[in-house]
């Protein structure tokens, strides 16, 4: 079956009404959850595969222009990237294991229902998926906040961080195949399904595993009201903003520039974010304290992403062939993963922040520049190994020294802070990359050609990232040296 084959490939697929045409076909976001996956990280892979693995096959439609995907993928990580700071603050001050377990609640409900949005349409699947990023979003910090507690700076939670960060690729490898599995041999709607009962299994063994803990105390004033300790007016600023500036650069890619609602969108959300910062500057309680350090990880969400198109739309790959070139993924992030544990408190964290940003830019520039007829394990097999580095190295390390510099009562703030950079670049660097594939894929006649130009855009930022980390490495040695 040919991948531009889109009336077969969809009937085959759907084994359902020829209505099912019209509506939104499995698209699954984000690549965001291989970044991060949270602490329990059973379900996740379900959730982020299936839209890498199966859209370009099953939703494949002339009338639907390409880069349309890329807005579908960054909707997810759009909602995690920007609710994930509320969530954590949330789980400080009512407790993780109560925001965890809601969490998984709400995720299995969004995840039944956007399995049912089969026989809807693509704008309510659409805010299916945004809301399942909330789930993960009340899910991913305060998992890690549990994790921070429960283990004091040392030689354990360095491994256990490593295991962590190591579950990521192999989770996504396996949810990968399953929902390959589920879209080719039964429908598309069960992985969804499956994800939402797996779902409520790990929230029911969150309330009878993970112990009942105290009410964060703070060092603070504790009498301050809700509103003051959770920051709602920075929260409400900083939401808003990050939604409408993500929203523009997206939808950009879809209707153009010149559609004036887009950049009133961009303006507004500027405006917003600057109000934000004004805000947390007054602050009592702060949602992003000025302590918090990011980097640029926006070039992994593009090159996980074009990967299963280039796979699955130029060399014609079924689902579970492209997820199977991404198999040496765990192996390789798993050592990656034990080798900064290892690395960490023996090398600053400036080199290993460089390593990993050198490693993004390798990977990029590589799968940038893949001949369509070569084969698999002169490129693209050297990509799946290299690229997993990059994440693998710089977020359990982040995530540690964040978690080792923040007190017990603030972990929540601080498996939020890296993850918000995480997921939010990874939605606007679909954004930035959607925008340059329809502007350079000779009005979606050139498909190969839309992709490169993507992939160099991801080049770009990873490239930045690189010097940017340079920057850091040299400071912080001029530092070292007094």
């Amino acid at each position: 079956m040919s991948p531009s084959s889109p009336s077969t490939g969809t009937r085959d697929l759907e084994k359902g009404p020829s209505r099912h045409d019209d509506a939104m076909i499995p698209l699954l976001p984000m690549p965001s959850p291989a970044s991060k996956p949270p602490s329990r990280p059973s379900p996740l892979p379900i959730l982020c595969l299936p839209g890498h693995v199966h859209h370009p096959r099953i939703y494949h439609r002339p009338q639907l222009p390409h880069h349309r995907l890329s807005w579908f993928a960054a909707a997810f990580s759009l909602t995690v990237g920007t609710f994930i700071l509320v969530c954590g603050r949330l789980g400080d001050v009512y407790g993780s294991r109560l925001i965890f377990v809601l969490g998984f609640l709400w995720l299995a409900l969004w995840s039944l229902l956007a399995g049912f949005s089969v026989w809807s349409d693509k704008i309510f699947f659409d805010c299916c998926r945004a809301l399942q990023g909330i789930g993960c979003a009340m899910v991913l910090p305060n998992g890690v906040a549990i994790l921070g507690r429960t283990y004091p700076p040392g030689t354990r939670k360095k491994m256990v961080f490593s295991l962590f960060g190591a579950t990521a690729p192999a989770g996504f490898v396996v949810g990968g195949a399953f929902s390959s599995l589920f879209a080719q041999l039964v429908w598309w709607p069960w992985g969804y399904w499956a994800m939402g009962i797996v779902c409520g299994i790990l929230a029911a063994l969150g309330l009878l595993v993970i112990p009942r803990t105290p009410r964060p105390s703070f060092d603070d004033d504790n009498d301050l009201r809700f509103w003051i300790r959770l920051d709602l007016l920075g929260a409400v600023t900083g939401i808003s903003g990050m939604v409408l500036v993500n929203f523009a650069w997206n939808q950009a890619a879809l209707v153009g520039w010149k559609t004036p609602y887009t950049y009133a969108l961009l303006i507004v959300g500027f405006v917003l974010l600057g109000l934000f910062g004004v805000v947390e500057r007054s602050a009592v309680c702060p949602l992003l304290p000025r302590s918090a350090f990011v980097g640029d990880l926006a070039g992994f969400g593009i090159i996980v992403y074009y990967f299963y198109q280039f796979m699955e739309v130029i060399k014609g790959d079924s689902p579970l062939l492209a997820t199977a070139k991404f198999a040496a993924a765990p192996v390789s992030g798993a050592i990656a993963a034990f080798v900064t544990a290892f690395l960490l408190g023996r090398v600053p964290p400036s080199v290993i922040m460089f390593c990993s940003m050198a490693a993004f830019t390798t990977g990029l520039a590589l799968f940038a520049t893949v001949p369509v007829d070569q084969t698999y394990w002169a490129q693209a097999f050297v990509v799946s190994i290299v690229t997993c580095w990059g994440m693998d190295m710089s977020f359990p390390s982040g995530t540690l020294i964040l978690s080792n510099a923040m007190p017990k009562q603030h972990q929540g703030l601080a498996a939020s802070l890296l993850t918000t950079t995480v997921n939010y670049s990874i939605s606007m660097g679909l954004g930035f990359a959607g925008t340059v594939e329809s502007h350079v894929n000779n009005g979606g006649r050139d498909t190969l050609q839309g992709y490169r130009g993507a992939l160099y855009m991801g080049v770009g930022l990873a490239g930045l990232g690189l010097v940017v980390s340079v920057g850091f490495m040299l400071v912080s040695w001029r530092r070292s040296r007094g």
